[in-house]
């Protein structure tokens, strides 16, 4: 079994640049859309989540996707007993023949970083990773659950491939209840046999989950900022990603 004195090469495997794995096109054609609330005048929402088309979302810089998350901060110390957590996930994927991508587990295992989106959240979303899903659409593809709404309007997952392609998909569906619902003989609202139906319940969001992140957390900042109608303290490049939803002679009401 993986122990916390176990470095984090032996679970994610030899180290690779930035992991940038947007299949293009998507073999199995999910579609490519952003799950977010609104970033007031700026971009609207109907309810607490809309659909946001991903091609109409500010660009991020690729530059920055590293691994090791400066945006955000940057990571420090390892937590013992979250490396050994993801440890057994990582040994119960290879098994499947999958492996965790290198910027999830840096990010998951670091006692500064691993709740960073929890606490930046306006929606009330929380960390809570779940053992292997399969794919309902992929024969060998694995879902994996990492954060959730609070009253799971969306829930998020890593969606990896025996290639070694893995990104991030959002859905409506909590797989893990779904699966277990199956195991005991439950009806549920789906039929996970119906891969047409499935691929409608899963939606392509980031091509790496440091992207999500970085993403995620602009947003969620941008929300904070825009309600307390002060975007004083905001970098340049958090006013870049809102000037993208600048319309010429827009004059918004926050200061």
């Amino acid at each position: 079994m993986l122990t916390s004195t176990i470095p984090l090469t032996l679970i994610i495997g030899v180290p690779m640049p930035c992991e940038r794995s947007r299949p293009d096109p998507l073999p199995v054609g999910f579609d490519s859309v952003w799950c977010a609330t609104d970033l007031g005048e700026y971009r609207p929402c109907r309810y607490t989540y809309d659909y946001y088309p991903y091609e109409s979302l500010p660009p991020l810089d690729s530059t920055e996707c590293t691994g090791t998350f400066q945006r955000l901060g940057g990571v420090g110390e390892t937590d013992p007993e979250r490396l050994t957590q993801l440890g057994r996930l990582a040994e119960n994927l290879a098994a499947k023949g999958l492996t965790l991508p290198r910027d999830f587990v840096t990010f998951q295992a670091d006692a500064k970083s691993c709740y960073l989106l929890d606490e930046v959240s306006v929606t009330g979303c929380w960390t809570d990773i779940s053992e292997p899903l399969p794919s309902p659409v992929e024969p060998g593809a694995f879902l994996v659950r990492f954060l959730r709404d609070q009253q799971d309007c969306v829930i998020w997952y890593l969606y990896l491939r025996p290639s070694g392609e893995a990104f991030v998909v959002h859905s409506h569906l909590d797989y893990a209840y779904e699966y277990e619902a199956r195991r005991d003989g439950e009806e549920t609202e789906t039929n996970l046999d119906d891969p047409q139906e499935q691929r409608a319940a899963i939606l392509w969001c980031a091509p790496s989950f440091e992207e999500f992140a970085c993403r995620f957390w602009i947003e969620n900042r941008l929300w904070q900022a825009l309600n307390a109608n002060d975007l004083s303290g905001l970098e340049p490049q958090m006013r870049d990603y809102l000037r993208h939803y600048t319309p010429p002679g827009f004059v918004p009401s926050a200061c």
